[in-house]
């Protein structure tokens, strides 16, 4: 049997399968990209693809912190596009 890759979503902090989530990359140009391959190079945080998670994530800014930069509110305007 195949092992399947965990993943924390940085804002409800639970255990998912990690193509159950979304990764947000901070490139090392310095940009913040939504990584839909999962394979991009840079500081990632995975995030549930659940919308209330994301509206949460705004609210708290949740990715400034674990990414350690601004998050433009774009992003996350493109995450909720996602979660539809």
């Amino acid at each position: 049997m195949k092992k399947i890759p965990m993943r924390k979503c940085v804002v409800t902090q639970e255990q998912f399968p990690k193509k159950d989530l979304l990764r947000i990359v901070l490139t090392p140009e310095g940009t913040v990209e939504i990584d839909e391959t999962g394979r991009k190079n840079g500081r990632g945080a995975y995030i549930s693809r659940k919308p209330e998670t994301v509206s949460l994530a705004m609210k708290n800014r949740t990715l400034d912190r674990a990414l350690k930069t601004k998050v433009d509110d774009a992003i996350y305007e493109m995450l909720g596009e996602y979660v539809k």
